[in-house]
């Protein structure tokens, strides 16, 4: 594995084993998990490895390895002495989850390097991938006793939003940790319930095409903190603990009534969705999908002009249904295509960005895949 090459070639010897986290793709539920709904994530092929050992002076290195084989270092820093604010850029996601698990009594120190092939920025959860595979490191070098894996996407989750500063919810670390080969996992957020749904698609004739526009977003950005606090407002405004209780929501000023209408739509479209598939009837999802797009673009207001334009494209050629996935301002899109289809889809996509002169997206199959675990 690279991980474990490359940190043969940074400490000069083997690692005491290398752990990984594959990202996601969101079938649907967007912006729901920080609202208390439901959502219907599954883990991708694509992963994050961390070759790690144990470190006896309590200090925490990390090295990234890109696939241009250039590395970036970060440390040495003293594990209990991090704090919020005190580590940026992307060192401050595996220092965050040592932080965390610092206060739940995880806290020696380690030598992590860190290497995959999950793209980022795309919508597909690298930074979650990355937190999750150092978390499941961290614990299996030191000594305590372990969470579920509910309760680790909970620290996580907290690292990232008191560490790292982004105020995301809990379905990423979630599928991360949690997601099964050939399945989707429906996770009420609010009870912490779970439940696999078998997906095949190719067994009903169908695949998933990821489109990843190539535009880059970050969730510290302020527009996706100011739709979370929207949402908040908007509870309170109707007296509900979170928006997954709201029904009615008419009454609310201009500016939170459409964030409210996406929660609520967009809760009852994963319901819809988790029935059909329960019924192995995959093919009747494609106009929840394409609804969800439209929610998420008009009513949310996260798209962008590069996921509008594969989303029509996609479906204009044919496929079943489409939308963007992921926390929006960019990354990737799906679209449920009939497998006879997608080579006519992907053409279609490629002809729609070339003629607006938007860089080439990248296109591959998006299977159902296993969950984060120890390599060796």
């Amino acid at each position: 594995m690279r991980a474990a090459e490359a940190f043969r070639r940074e400490h000069g010897r083997d690692p005491a084993g290398v752990w990984s986290a594959p990202g996601r793709v969101n079938l649907i539920g967007e912006h729901t998990d920080y609202n208390d709904g439901f959502v219907l994530p599954f883990a991708l092929p694509f992963r994050i490895a961390v070759a790690a050992t144990a470190r006896d002076d309590g200090l925490l290195t990390a090295t990234t390895v890109g696939d241009d084989g250039v590395t970036q270092h970060a440390g040495p820093v003293a594990v209990a002495e991090l704090h919020p604010g005190g580590v940026t850029g992307w060192a401050a996601y595996p220092c965050g989850v040592a932080w965390v698990l610092r206060d739940h009594g995880f806290d020696s120190g380690a030598d992590l390097v860190i290497a995959g092939d999950v793209p980022t920025g795309a919508g597909l959860s690298s930074s979650h991938a990355l937190q999750c595979a150092v978390a499941l490191a961290l614990f299996d070098l030191g000594s305590g006793e372990k969470p579920s894996l509910a309760e680790l996407a909970r620290w996580i989750q907290r690292s990232e939003n008191d560490f790292v500063g982004a105020p995301t919810g809990l379905l990423d670390q979630t599928a991360s940790l949690c997601c099964v080969d050939a399945h989707v996992l429906f996770v009420d957020v609010r009870s912490g319930e779970q439940e696999q749904i078998p997906f095949d698609a190719a067994a009903h004739g169908l695949e998933v095409l990821a489109i990843d526009t190539r535009v880059r977003h970050s969730l510290a950005d302020s527009a996706y903190g100011d739709r979370r606090k929207g949402c908040e407002r908007a509870a309170e405004l109707l007296g509900l603990p979170s928006l997954r209780d709201a029904r009615e929501v008419s009454g609310l000023p201009a500016d939170l009534l459409p964030l409210a209408r996406h929660v609520v739509s967009e809760n009852e479209r994963v319901l819809r969705t988790a029935e059909a598939l329960r019924a192995q009837a995959p093919g009747r999802i494609g106009d929840l999908l394409t609804e969800s797009h439209r929610s998420l673009r008009d009513d949310y207001r996260v798209s962008c002009v590069e996921l509008d334009v594969a989303v029509e494209a996609a479906v204009g050629a044919g496929a079943l249904g489409a939308r963007m996935t992921g926390g929006g301002f960019g990354g990737t899109a799906i679209a449920l295509v009939p497998v006879e289809r997608v080579a006519r889809v992907r053409s279609a996509v490629l002809a729609a960005f070339a003629e607006r002169s938007f860089e080439a997206p990248r296109m591959f199959p998006a299977v159902p895949s296993a969950g984060a675990g120890r390599e060796f």
